[in-house]
């Protein structure tokens, strides 16, 4: 057994948490192209199969040139975990708490997307706080496709270091309080003197 591995420490980035943020910050998501099997793998996913997303010819007879991306299939794209953000916030991060969009301009088959997230609030709690981000799809003519919003729930660093320090007092408590419960007695042995029934202990 390896003793210096820790699968604890087997990540790609160490911890932040909320004070760690700051608006600005910015979080690029790998470019994609919209290819004919992202489509079928969006219907199958879905459960979509309406014939604007899947049949060329029903798209082009009424004037659109190819098959339209869903805006669902769009909005995925902005998916946090495609990037670093969740990966930098495995210990800290709570929750995912809500996303807004809005469809600017159609996507279809063949065009490349460029997502990104980007920091604009940063708002403290007691002992959590809220990163918020802006939401962008641009595709390879620098049209902005998608623009939105996606709120996180973090925890902030001395809450998290409170809560560690607690749980550690805690555990130092309870094995002290195991000790005592279990120690034999120590007494003098003197002290166990016995006595028969009906006989003066005094010498």
């Amino acid at each position: 057994m390896d003793e210096a591995f820790d699968p604890a420490r087997h990540r790609r980035y160490e911890t932040r948490w909320f004070e760690d943020f700051a608006v600005g910050e910015k979080f690029i998501l790998p470019s994609r192209t919209m290819t004919d099997a992202l489509f079928l793998a969006f219907q199958a996913a879905s459960g979509d199969n309406h014939p604007i997303h899947y049949d060329v010819e029903f798209c082009r007879a009424r004037g659109m040139p190819h098959m339209l991306a869903h805006g669902y299939q769009v909005l995925i794209q902005t998916a946090a975990g495609a990037g670093t953000f969740p990966f930098m916030t495995e210990d800290s991060l709570i929750g995912f708490l809500d996303q807004s969009s809005k469809f600017l301009a159609p996507v279809y088959v063949g065009d490349t997307l460029y997502p990104a997230l980007t920091i604009d609030e940063v708002t403290p709690g007691r002992t959590t706080g809220v990163v918020g981000m802006r939401t962008t799809v641009h595709n390879q003519n620098r049209v902005l496709v998608l623009e939105g919003r996606q709120r996180y729930l973090l925890r902030r660093k001395a809450a998290a270091v409170s809560r560690a320090a607690g749980l550690l007092s805690a555990a130092t408590e309870s094995s002290r309080s195991t000790i005592r419960t279990s120690a034999p007695d120590s007494r003098p042995f003197s002290s166990f003197r016995s006595e028969s029934p009906g006989t003066n202990s005094r010498d």
